[in-house]
C-alpha cells in the first residue's frame, strides 16, 4: 500500500479514536457508570419518550432505511442503517414483553428486498394475532413499495399529508454495457453449466426467453403484493390492481385511496393509540442501539480489522450494488 493511502487510513483511524472518545465520555456522563458497563448481550434498549403512570407501555420500533438482510457496520462518514435482524428481535420483544400493549411502527424506507419485506409482514401478523396487540404505523418522509408491504396488515396505518407512499410493485434490474465494452475492445468470457445461468449478464443483450423468465418471476412476486393489501387494507382485487401500478402517492392521495386510516404526525398517532387502548396513560418507549463499552469495543474492533475501503465504507456500497433481485423497491 503506498505511503499516502496509509496517511489516509491512518487520519480516518484518528478522526474515528477522537469521534470514540468524545462519544465514550458523553455516554458515560450522561447514562451512568453501572448502566454503561452494562455486559448484556440485548443490542437494543429502551428509552423513554413519554413518561406514564406505570400502568403498562407502548412500544416504538423505528425502521430506517433500505430494507435489506445484508448489514455491515458503518464507515466512519455513515450513518448507521437498516439491520434487518435486530429489527425483526425488536418486535419479538415487543411482542413478549407483558407490559407492552401496542406498538407503533416508525417508518422511513423506499422498501427493499421482497424476503425481508414478507419476513416483517408476517411478524406483524404474528403479534396481531398471536399476541393480540396492536401494531400502528406511522409513515415518515418516505414509506414506499417493501415499506407500504409490511403496512398493510397493521391495525392502523396513518402518514403525513406529503409523505410519499404507494409504488405498490416489484423491481428487478441491472445495467447493461455490452456497447461500451465493445468500444472499449473489452469481451466478456463466460462458461456456464446452462443458458441460462448467466440471466441478466451486464454483457450482453437479454434474450426474449430470458426476459419472459424474469417477467413471470416479477409477477408471482407482485401477485403476493395484492393478496396482503387485499387482506391487509379489505379491498377487492380489482380494486387493489387500480392502484398497484407502481405509481406513487402522497399521504393525502394515500388517504384518499383508502390506503391508509389517517394523516397525522407521529406524537398525533401516539395520542391516537393511548385513547384506542383505553388504558390510561400508558409509558412511551422506543428501542435503540444498546450503547455501552462492550458496543464500543466491538464497533472498534470491527473498523480496526479492516482495511480502507472498509473505514470509508465503499465495501459495504460495492456489496450491496451487486447482482441484481426482486425488489419491492422505489427507486427514482
Amino acid at each position: 500500500m503506498s505511503t499516502k493511502r496509509w496517511i489516509a487510513v491512518l487520519a480516518a483511524a484518528g478522526l474515528f479514536l477522537v469521534s470514540s472518545a468524545f462519544t465514550m465520555f458523553t455516554a458515560l456522563f450522561s447514562t451512568g457508570i453501572d448502566e454503561f458497563f452494562d455486559v448484556s448481550d440485548q443490542p437494543f434498549e429502551e428509552r423513554v419518550v413519554e413518561s406514564g403512570d406505570g400502568t403498562g407501555k407502548i412500544a416504538v420500533i423505528h425502521l430506517n432505511g433500505v430494507i435489506e438482510n445484508s448489514y455491515n457496520p458503518p464507515g466512519i462518514f455513515q450513518a448507521a442503517g437498516y439491520h434487518h435482524e435486530n429489527f425483526l428481535r425488536q418486535l419479538d420483544a415487543a411482542a413478549e414483553d407483558g407490559q407492552v400493549h401496542g406498538i407503533i411502527i416508525r417508518v422511513n424506507t423506499p422498501g427493499g428486498g421482497v424476503v425481508e419485506s414478507s419476513e416483517i409482514h408476517d411478524k406483524i401478523v404474528d403479534i396481531q394475532e398471536e399476541f393480540r396487540k396492536p401494531v400502528y404505523v406511522s409513515m415518515g418522509s418516505m414509506a414506499a413499495s417493501g415499506g407500504y408491504y409490511i403496512a398493510a396488515p397493521a391495525e392502523k396505518v396513518f402518514a403525513n399529508s406529503q409523505t410519499i407512499t404507494g409504488s405498490i410493485g416489484v423491481i428487478m434490474q441491472s445495467i447493461n454495457v455490452s456497447e461500451l465494452a465493445e468500444d472499449l475492445g473489452i469481451s466478456s468470457e463466460v462458461i456456464k453449466s446452462g443458458p441460462y445461468k448467466d440471466i441478466m449478464s451486464a454483457t450482453r443483450e437479454m434474450t426474449d426467453d430470458e426476459r419472459e423468465i424474469l417477467q413471470d418471476l416479477i409477477d408471482e412476486s407482485y401477485e403476493q403484493f395484492v393478496d396482503v393489501i387485499e387482506a391487509g387494507r379489505d379491498f377487492s382485487r380489482e380494486e387493489v390492481y387500480e392502484l398497484a401500478d407502481g405509481r406513487i402517492y402522497s399521504g393525502s392521495q394515500a388517504y384518499e385511496a383508502g390506503l391508509i386510516d389517517g394523516l397525522g404526525h407521529f406524537h398525533e398517532v401516539i395520542d391516537t393509540m393511548q385513547e384506542d387502548l383505553g388504558r390510561g396513560n400508558l409509558t412511551v418507549v422506543e428501542y435503540e442501539p444498546a450503547f455501552g463499552l462492550p458496543g464500543i469495543f466491538s464497533f472498534a474492533a470491527q473498523r480496526v480489522f479492516t482495511n480502507e475501503l472498509d473505514l470509508l465504507g465503499i465495501t459495504d456500497w460495492v456489496h450491496s450494488n451487486q447482482g441484481a433481485k426482486l425488489m419491492y423497491l422505489y427507486t427514482d
